[in-house]
């Protein structure tokens, strides 16, 4: 059976053509699939698992029928949906992973990121990173009241969307030097991630190590997903 990994979907009230691309993946693909992996920035923003927006509940509807049939679903944070809880994953059925997490994929140790914390070029939005994930700043954040939320998280992303606006292209990519230590550090000779929005498939022949990095690509205009079937590995693009 198959194995899916997607990532970059961004889920937003204002895209409902993703949205809708998303359910279509959903009965067409992963009802039909072993186990999904979705890899961090699932929704554009997430605010607590007690938002109880038209958006989240029609997709905790959707994504538990396959959950339901037996498919193993596995959702790691992102940078945009990093207080997504296990409350949303126990009501859709699914698994609440760590980044970075190591599985066994096609008989080698791959490891799972979202990727943003490869971007160590970007000191600025390291430094940011830092504070977002830090457990005081998200048990306060999480204690204002939900319009609060909604302010502060429409606040955060037109700050990050300004300062990306103003960053040079390659400081946004991964370093190298970062993929390799991690790489090494977890024993894997494969990697999976997104965050970029740059989908391609790279070999690594650098600093005594013999690995790929696969990059999953973003929805904004296109559908797009890895597929390990029986050992072989698939990029694959589709029009929204």
């Amino acid at each position: 059976m198959t194995t899916l990994f997607i990532s970059d979907l961004h889920l937003d009230e204002t895209r409902p053509d993703i949205t809708r691309a998303f359910f279509d993946f959903l009965q067409s693909h992963a009802i039909k699939a072993k186990a999904l992996y979705i890899l961090g920035d699932f929704f554009e923003s997430w605010i607590g698992d007690d938002d109880s927006s038209a958006l989240i509940e029609s997709v905790k509807k959707t994504l538990s029928t396959v959950s339901k049939q037996g498919v193993a679903v596995y959702i790691m944070h992102g940078n945009r949906d990093f207080l997504l809880g296990n409350t949303f994953c126990a009501e859709v059925g699914a698994q609440l992973i760590t980044d970075p997490t190591v599985i066994t994929l096609a008989g080698e140790k791959t490891l799972l990121m979202h990727g943003d914390s490869l971007c160590t070029d970007d000191q600025q939005y390291m430094q940011f990173r830092k504070m977002l994930r830090s457990p005081a700043w998200q048990q306060d954040a999480l204690s204002k009241p939900l319009e609060e939320r909604r302010a502060i998280a429409k606040h955060l992303r037109m700050a990050s969307n300004e300062a990306n606006s103003n960053k040079a292209e390659d400081i946004m990519d991964v370093n190298a030097d970062a993929v390799v230590a991690a790489l090494k550090e977890y024993g894997c000779t494969r990697m999976i991630h997104g965050h970029t929005h740059r989908p391609n498939r790279h070999p690594i022949t650098s600093d005594n190590i013999k690995a790929e990095r696969i990059v999953l690509g973003d929805w904004d205009s296109n559908v797009w997903y890895l597929t390990d079937e029986s050992g072989s590995l698939s990029l694959h693009s589709s029009p929204l």
